[in-house]
Order: C-alpha cells, then sequence, then structure tokens
C-alpha cells in the first residue's frame, strides 16, 4: 500500500496559488508606478510560471509559528512586458492603470477560487485522515 504524500493530495494547486500571489505583486507594482516616467508595464505569465513550478518543484517551507507553515515559490519564471495598449504620452510609461485593475481584480478572484479549492481538499483530507 501506498503512502499519499500532501503534495499527491495537494496537486498543483498550492503552485497555482503561489503563481497567482506572484501575479498580484507584479500587477500591484504596475498600479502604483502608473506615474513613473518609463516605467514598463510587467506580467507573469502564468502558464508558464505554473509550468516552472512543476518542473523544478523549486518551493520551501517557512514556519513562522510551530503550528504554521508557509509555502514560498521561488523563480518561477514567466515574468514579460505587458504590450502597450495605449498611446505613449511623453513620459514612455506603459502602464494602463483601467487594465492593471480589471486583471488585478480578475486575478484575486481567481485567488480567491484556487483557495476555496484548496481549503476544500484539506478538509477533505482531514475527514480521510480522522475516518468520517
Amino acid at each position: 500500500m501506498s503512502s499519499i504524500g500532501i503534495d499527491n493530495g495537494l496537486g498543483i494547486h498550492p503552485h497555482a496559488l503561489l503563481a497567482r500571489e506572484r501575479r498580484a505583486e507584479i500587477l500591484a507594482s504596475n498600479i502604483a508606478n502608473a506615474d513613473t516616467p518609463g516605467y514598463k508595464a510587467r506580467d507573469l505569465d502564468f502558464r508558464a510560471a505554473l509550468e516552472g513550478a512543476q518542473k523544478r518543484q523549486d518551493f520551501s517551507l517557512n514556519r513562522s509559528h510551530k503550528e504554521h507553515f508557509g509555502v514560498t515559490l521561488r523563480n518561477t519564471g514567466g515574468e514579460q512586458y505587458r504590450s502597450v495598449n495605449q498611446a505613449d504620452t511623453g513620459d514612455r510609461n506603459s502602464v494602463d492603470v483601467d487594465v492593471e485593475r480589471n486583471l488585478y481584480l480578475r486575478n484575486a478572484m481567481e485567488y480567491q477560487a484556487t483557495l476555496t479549492f484548496l481549503n476544500s481538499r484539506i478538509s477533505g483530507m482531514n475527514k480521510a485522515l480522522k475516518g468520517q
């Protein structure tokens, strides 16, 4: 009988959650730099980041409390500059705040959906361990 590890039980979803977290950071940085001359809007190629995370399994667990755990995904790749959707205003800044906000909100909803799915999986694993 083979054991089911936490990675097998949760599948790709922890990696997806971390890639969505990284994308949120990038999008927030774009919004924060909307008025910075020469700033180029960036985004994360979610699929490339997820594939990179799966192939490398490049993550570590960090504990801030004995009953807590955190997962940090390093070097997911997939970060790139966004194509310019608007005319240059003369400051060479490529951030379109409306686009960035919409992408940020969509990413937040996808993050929440992934988190909800993970919570459901963990709850199911917990019930299985307790024999319920």
